[in-house]
């Protein structure tokens, strides 16, 4: 070999085995794995080596690439294959590889049970709210019951109260005056809607009687002056009930929410202060302090979310205050001057009225959309 001429005086014998191998690799098929084997071990044999014992600095460059060249590539590892074949195929000591396939069952089972922690994680978290929930409604039924039954103490704000109180009363009244006003300007839609017909009777009769023509004439034109003004007094009816519908049932109603809020809170913190009070008259302990503690911060939150509320509720009905007295002067100004100049027949005035307060009426019979902003 080439080797063993650069290195003298050291003598690398190939072992007997392998003719033996490569004359049975001609002889048949059926040994080839084992043939393999002795190649390997053979080429392994085979490594030149120098005086010093050290490996040929080309061999070992050679080895370390190939070796590097195996064991690179990290997640895409691959699986060898020998494959062997018969003395003198180029193919001989030719390493295949294929893609590695272990580990695959084990990398699938991993958000399993991710996914199962975090189901995990929301039930204990809905169970957890649920619980809160059950204990805080039981505290406030319970101070209700005491409330009701004159054992319990209540928190009361009573300039507030009073406030409260007032504005109920005053939605009461006005929903009533709503009412009353619907109510007329449902009666008097018949009224115009009655004399609207009257003149036209009275139109026709005035064409078929030549002998009561100037009569019937008069009284129809009449009848059709009164249905024009009534119609106007109509319009601003119904703006006077949008207006005051707009404040009974919005302004009015978005208020009134904020007030029940108030209310619910303010009972929320009766039940957490007289729990707490109750804790404290108890014995002190190493059991009782952890709950007196506990129950002090959920009395501090409430406390702050009812000193929120009931601030909230006082600016609001300032500002409701205000904002009533500012619209409904304007609606009853305009009904007394549209009413006023309706009887009083000075159909310029009643004009003037809703110009003042930029109303402008519908045409007879569009109260309802047409067939074509239907389709």
């Amino acid at each position: 070999m080439s080797a063993a001429g650069e290195a003298p005086g050291l003598t690398v014998h190939s072992h007997p085995a392998t003719a033996e191998m490569h004359a049975r690799d001609s002889e048949s098929d059926s040994e080839e794995p084992g043939m393999a084997e002795a190649q390997a071990r053979d080429s392994a044999a085979e490594i030149p080596v120098t005086s010093n014992g050290e490996v040929s600095d080309s061999q070992e460059e050679r080895f370390k690439w190939d070796m590097k060249h195996m064991m690179s590539g990290g997640p895409t590892l691959k699986e060898t294959r020998i494959v062997s074949s018969s003395y003198g195929n180029p193919s001989e000591g030719i390493i295949e590889a294929e893609t590695y396939r272990g580990g695959l069952k084990n990398a699938q089972s991993g958000p399993v049970v991710i996914t199962d922690e975090i189901s995990k994680n929301i039930a204990l978290e809905k169970l957890e709210q649920m619980k809160k929930w059950s204990i805080s409604t039981y505290k406030c039924t319970r101070q209700v019951l005491s409330e009701k039954l004159g054992r319990g103490s209540k928190t009361v704000d009573l300039e507030l109260e009073s406030q409260i109180e007032i504005l109920r009363e005053t939605k009461r009244k006005y929903e009533n005056l709503l009412r009353l006003a619907r109510q007329m300007a449902s009666q008097f839609y018949q009224v115009v809607q009655t004399q609207r017909q009257l003149g036209d009777v009275f139109g026709e009769l005035s064409v078929k009687s030549p002998e009561l023509h100037e009569e019937f004439g008069y009284n129809a034109e009449t009848q059709k002056l009164l249905c024009k003004n009534g119609e106007t007094l109509l319009g601003a009816i119904n703006f006077f009930i949008a207006s005051v519908n707009t404040l009974v049932n919005k302004t009015i109603e978005d208020t009134l929410i904020a007030v029940k809020q108030y209310e619910n809170a303010r009972i929320e913190y009766d039940a957490y202060r007289t729990d707490l009070e109750e804790l404290n008259l108890g014995p002190r302990d190493a059991v009782t302090i952890p709950k007196i503690e506990q129950s002090q911060q959920q009395f501090q939150i409430h406390k702050e979310r009812f000193d929120k509320l009931r601030t909230s509720v006082s600016i609001k009905l300032k500002f409701l205050d205000e904002n009533k007295i500012k619209v409904m002067h304007n609606q009853l100004l305009l009904f007394h001057n549209a009413v006023s100049a309706y009887f009083a027949g000075n159909q310029h005035q009643l004009e003037q009225v809703l110009k003042q307060f930029h109303i402008k009426l519908k045409a007879p019979g569009s109260d309802g959309p047409s067939w074509l902003e239907e389709q």
